[in-house]
């Protein structure tokens, strides 16, 4: 017999418990609440979250990004637009993979403004999350990322194309 899992009053305490330490003063409860929210998966944690994306810390701001990700909420994608511009590239690429597990097209021409991002790691994100779309508008913008310097974002972006479909030859990286 499959055991069960805790009850739902446990459940709303917890996700309750949450929002009001993302909401506290302190930055580990604000980082961890973020990190639990993400994971507890409940719409409700949205709006709080969004909001956390203007943290001081960047700790907070990549891990409320990442949650948002996880959660799917289609009111998150302005924000996270947003943090694509982030000053942390840490918070730029959970920006861009949350873009890219929510599936959104109007996240398509920030991302592919991405792609020009100086760390790799973004630009790796900006592509993958891209393939993840499957917009053709980001087609031409990530052929002329196949000669990046960096071999993962090549790698990316080939894998993006793959998924997008592409009517020319595509080198190897």
């Amino acid at each position: 017999m499959a055991e069960e899992g805790p009850p739902v009053l446990e459940k709303e305490e917890r996700l309750h418990r949450y929002l009001s330490m993302l909401a506290s003063g302190d930055l580990n409860d604000r980082w961890r609440a973020a990190d639990a929210l993400g994971e507890i998966g409940d719409s409700r944690a949205v709006r709080l979250l969004a909001e956390a994306l203007e943290d001081e810390y960047v700790e907070v701001r990549w891990k409320a990004a990442k949650a948002l990700g996880l959660i799917d909420g289609r009111e998150s994608i302005p924000p996270l637009m947003r943090s694509l511009e982030d000053a942390s590239p840490w918070v730029r690429m959970e920006a861009a993979r949350a873009l890219g597990n929510i599936g959104d097209p109007r996240a398509v021409e920030p991302l592919i403004r991405v792609l020009g991002d100086k760390k790799p790691r973004v630009r790796k994100m900006a592509a993958w999350a891209l393939g993840r779309i499957g917009n053709p508008l980001a087609r031409e913008p990530l052929v002329a990322l196949l000669g990046d310097a960096d071999r993962d974002v090549r790698v990316a972006v080939r894998k993006a194309l793959d998924e997008i479909g592409t009517d020319r030859e595509i080198p190897s990286v």
